[in-house]
């Protein structure tokens, strides 16, 4: 059996890669400084108001989802089911497929529809899905780097 380092590769152009890594870096630290300033000084403190940054770090955020979804799409097409046939870090393929799935889902139920009860369940999933999914994706790339 070969060893992985002699297994076939799959490489993402470098466009890709930067577009992919720059895109997901800006989403997580939107994500990350808005659930700080929410939960810590904004909305999310009983009897606050929201914090002049929440809004700023959402519109960042929505604007680093459209480049995202940009660059996975750009992605998927060739990316995706190559690495399928070579049957190489399926696992985390896998779980970066479904986890964007399930972000974009709840991305989307976030602003526009979800009721003010599952606001915060589904904003939970959404968080610790794209936080998972951030470090999911730098094992994916760290891997294919060695």
């Amino acid at each position: 059996m070969a060893a992985l380092s002699d297994a076939p590769r799959n490489p993402l152009p470098r466009w890709q890669r930067l577009g992919v890594g720059y895109s997901t870096a800006l989403l997580a630290a939107t994500g990350l400084v808005w659930l700080v300033v929410h939960y810590s000084v904004g909305a999310g403190v009983e009897g606050a108001l929201p914090h002049p940054l929440e809004p700023w770090m959402l519109r960042l955020h929505g604007a680093a989802v459209m480049a995202s979804l940009y660059f996975f799409g750009a992605v998927a097409p060739l990316h995706v089911p190559r690495g399928w046939r070579l049957a190489r870090q399926r696992r985390t393929g896998m779980v970066m497929l479904g986890g964007m799935v399930l972000l974009v889902v709840t991305g989307y139920a976030l602003y526009y529809f979800a009721p003010e009860p599952l606001r915060a369940p589904i904003g939970n999933v959404h968080a610790g899905v794209g936080l998972l999914l951030a470090g999911v994706l730098g094992w994916h790339a760290r891997r294919r780097a060695r």
